[in-house]
């Protein structure tokens, strides 16, 4: 039963493939909405000018165009997210021949932008909470956010850490406006340095945090990133980009750039629809900023039948939750998981004219199966996460506590039918041992990160192309 459903459930997997390439998808993703409104415009409080400089401490010394890159990416934190899956799985690309293929993604521009700096857009992704804190601060909070970082250029520069070199070149342009652009133009240097020390201030950011944080207060430099020929063959790369720091926004082609207008309330996505010889296939994604949920989901409909797929999961709560259904001319099956704080269920259920059959396990080793025929006669077998196991067939009902089958419930039946070579323990069921929490799903044990429940709701092209998150986490 077991492998004709993994069976089914990898040809539903293949049949939605062939949908999806059959023909090119004809996608409509979220446009930049600039607006000319430099006051709050969110929900609830503001952040105070404490809290936005607390916030954009670790990329507040970075050089302009690369601030303006992220504070527009971070109204996008789905995208940005998707990206950095695709660039590890793309990491093979480099030059000419990446921006080619970055150009061809439905992501925004200054996520695409960021595709040049591996590095910042892969911490991004890994502090997704303070990348969506970002967006909304910038979005609603344009001037506030501008000015914030001006402060902090200040500070660090007070404190004598903010200094020209052969990297950065810092210029003094106005009384409250420090300047930072690359010394060599072609060349951008990504600072690394501790927003604790840096400043003369203990800055500790929320929601942030980093494997890689430079423990003196001085700026530290990795490898700098070329861009000078491969990037300007496209309309997004690092020279369109620089901060209006006297009219408090991010410049795009000359023009003041807000990124998402979803942070005004609700939330926003993207969807695509294929058709093809073989059926229609329909893909979306969604990110409420309100609550902080990522959600994907597609659908496939061919004449062998039709299956769905969806999944959520909010960074803030840890909670997540996938699942996928099908039905065809045989039946209908699908799978569930279910995850938060650690705590995982799985199940799986299928259902022919032979009957139905369903299946939970959990991470913390609990388990049980239920089964129903075309005739009428249902059985049912279960264990809890401390090794009691349970039992029912037609009515009747036993339990196992670690000393043998009793019945509980039912007609009883002469003991010669339950004991010895007849009895369930004999039969294997009753003599196995406790459940170390493994599951059908792969991963196994806790499960409670993102990552290891990748291989059993995601697969592993699930990140690519269609704007969707992933964990590498």
């Amino acid at each position: 039963m077991i492998k004709t459903f993994m069976k089914q459930l990898s040809s539903a997997v293949l049949s939605f493939l062939l949908v999806m390439n059959a023909v090119p998808l004809e996608a409509q993703g979220q446009q930049p909405a600039p607006t000319g409104s430099n006051g709050y415009s969110g929900q609830g409080a503001p952040l105070s000018a404490d809290d936005l400089q607390q916030l954009l401490a670790p990329i507040a010394l970075y050089p302009d165009a690369l601030v303006a890159q992220i504070l527009g990416a971070a109204t996008f934190p789905d995208q940005v997210d998707a990206a950095a899956g695709w660039l590890q799985q793309h990491s093979n690309l480099t030059g000419t021949a990446l921006t080619q293929a970055v150009d061809g993604q439905p992501w925004d521009p200054s996520v695409k932008a960021l595709t040049q700096f591996p590095s910042v857009l892969d911490n991004l992704a890994k502090n997704l909470s303070w990348t969506s804190t970002i967006g909304e601060a910038y979005h609603t909070q344009a001037a506030d956010v501008m000015s914030a970082i001006q402060v902090l250029r200040a500070k660090a520069q007070a404190a004598g850490n903010l200094k020209s070199g052969s990297q950065i070149t810092v210029v003094q342009q106005a009384p409250q406006t420090i300047v930072i652009q690359p010394t060599n133009p072609q060349v951008v240097y990504v600072p690394q340095y501790n927003p604790t020390v840096v400043y003369g201030t203990p800055y500790v950011t929320p929601g942030y945090s980093t494997a890689a944080v430079v423990t003196t207060a001085v700026l530290a430099f990795g490898v700098g990133i070329a861009v000078g020929m491969a990037m300007s063959n496209n309309s997004w790369g690092y020279s369109y980009w620089n901060c209006n720091w006297h009219g408090g926004t991010v410049v795009y082609h000359s023009s003041g750039y807000y990124g998402n207008n979803a942070w005004h309330g609700g939330y926003y996505g993207s969807s695509a629809t294929a058709y093809g010889p073989n059926g229609v296939a329909r893909a979306g994604t969604a990110y409420n900023p309100s609550t902080g949920t990522y959600a994907r989901g597609a659908s496939t409909t061919t004449a062998y039948g039709t299956q769905k797929a969806g999944q959520a999961y909010n960074p803030n709560t840890g909670a997540y939750a996938a699942t996928h259904q099908a039905s065809n001319a045989y039946g209908s099956y699908g799978s569930s998981v279910v995850s938060k704080n650690g705590n995982t269920a799985y199940t799986q259920h299928q259902t022919t004219a032979q009957g139905s059959v369903g299946s939970v396990q959990t991470s913390a080793g609990g388990k049980g199966v239920a089964a129903s025929g075309a005739y009428g006669n249902s059985g049912a077998v279960g264990e809890t996460a401390n090794g009691n196991k349970y039992a029912a067939a037609n009515g009747n009902v036993y339990k196992n506590t670690g000393s043998g089958w009793n019945q509980t419930q039912g007609t009883p039946k002469s003991t010669s039918s339950y004991s010895g070579t007849n009895s369930a323990a004999a039969r294997g069921y009753g003599g196995q041992e406790k459940s170390s929490g493994s599951s059908a799903f792969g991963g196994g044990g806790g499960g409670s990160g993102w990552q290891s429940r990748e291989a059993s709701a995601r697969g592993s092209a699930s990140r690519g192309g269609g704007g969707g998150w992933g964990g590498r986490r």
